[in-house]
């Protein structure tokens, strides 16, 4: 199978099978691509990890664009944003006509079973991620502090916070010390890139894009220039995760009365409930809209439109930052974020992860079955996935009988 094929195939199956919201999406991707897979080294996949969070644009997709980019090239990013992103848009869109015609016990009680088998996922990328980005001393203490400082702002801010702290710490306390090497073994230290040449198109297109689309939209009056302009800025200034996008779309799409008010949160709480990316809910407000084409057309102008802006601006920084990061304060800027990114992730284990996941003491039973099945028995992501599934499904069945 060529590399193209594989990061196609191995990000549908992922797609298919990566519950939990974009936090959880990490886990699947550092346990498929840096554990089994080795395609990029925990270093590196922590790098990434904090550089798409501090960027605007849905993280866990960056990072998904980023893995393809260094497998396969521009047309491996492509492939791996497609086929991450398809299964939950084509389910978004028949959403669209069928909202609220799943219902029930058994069906409800897969949905729990996903999210406990996140809060394991979650677990086992913060473990695995802290014993490689934060070993030592003055790291573990910058992933403590930034946990604890997330844990008690909270808000979309906070991580943004950490992050930068993380790196100011990282500059000033472990700046001058040496390279490390890359790890796992075989894993390549460079950071994925397309290039300078690229890097400045991409900037070009969406300084352009910015500009252009909104001038488009009120000269020519066409819906769907309308549809993707109101998706693209919104795409543009979503900092902080998927569900900071919320009060962005309700703005742009219910204020102007283009989509329903309880459309729109009946499809937010569907989108809930469906793997990959929590973006693809703009499949189901295009598709719903009715400014633009509608159906599976307006989705998929609404799903290009979102997702681009953040995809122009990681092209634009990868190469930058590729050649920043080999000083020596560049090192440890990049090991105090790194560092961050795990206490990020440790906070975001117990809220909202734990939190809502977890209610009853079956549920931690079965979250702690699915964390030792994944860190005692190796057992792949998606094997977890159908077994908490059908754990909760089963669960259901009997409540209600």
């Amino acid at each position: 199978m060529s590399n193209l094929a594989a990061v196609f195939a191995v990000f549908l199956r992922l797609g298919l099978t990566s519950f939990g919201g974009p936090i959880a999406h990490l886990g699947y991707f550092r346990d498929e691509f840096v554990e089994r897979r080795r395609w990029i080294g925990d270093r590196t996949y922590g790098e990434l990890v904090a550089l798409c969070q501090f960027l605007p644009g849905p993280a866990s997709s960056q990072v998904g664009f980023a893995i393809g980019l260094r497998r396969a090239g521009l047309a491996g990013a492509v492939a791996a944003f497609s086929a991450f992103t398809l299964p939950s848009a084509a389910l978004m869109v028949w959403a669209a006509t069928r909202i609220g015609t799943v219902t029930g016990p058994i069906a409800t009680g897969a949905v729990d079973g996903l999210k406990v088998v996140a809060v394991a996922v979650v677990a086992h990328a913060v473990w695995g991620m802290a014993r490689s980005l934060a070993p030592d001393r003055p790291r573990g203490t910058i992933a403590i502090a930034s946990a604890v400082g997330v844990a008690l702002v909270g808000g979309p801010v906070a991580p943004l916070g950490a992050i930068a702290l993380g790196a100011l710490a990282g500059v000033l306390w472990l700046g001058e010390t040496a390279a490390e090497p890359e790890g796992p073994a075989g894993a390549d230290e460079a950071l994925p890139s397309a290039g300078i040449r690229v890097g400045v198109i991409a900037l070009v297109i969406l300084i352009g894009l910015l500009v252009a689309s909104p001038i488009a939209a009120r000269v020519t009056g066409n819906g769907s220039v309308a549809l993707f302009d109101a998706f693209f800025r919104s795409g543009t200034l979503v900092f902080g995760g998927g569900h900071v996008v919320l009060p962005l779309l309700e703005s742009a799409i219910v204020a102007p009365g283009w989509v329903d008010a309880q459309a729109f949160v009946a499809g937010y709480g569907a989108a809930q409930a469906l793997p990959g990316p929590l973006f693809a809910f703009a499949a189901y407000l295009g598709a719903l809209s009715s400014v633009g084409p509608g159906g599976a057309a307006g989705a998929a102008i609404a799903i290009v439109a979102i997702f681009l802006p953040g995809f122009l601006l990681l092209l634009a920084t990868l190469p930058v930052w590729a050649a920043l990061r080999r000083r020596a304060r560049a090192r440890g800027l990049v090991r105090g974020a790194s560092a961050a990114v795990v206490g990020i992730l440790g906070a975001a284990l117990y809220d909202p992860v734990f939190t809502t996941s977890v209610t009853r003491i079956d549920q931690f039973a079965l979250a702690l079955g699915c964390f030792g099945l994944l860190t005692l028995w190796r057992c792949p992501a998606w094997v977890v996935v159908v077994l908490g599934a059908g754990f909760g499904a089963t669960a259901g069945a009997l409540v209600s009988g």
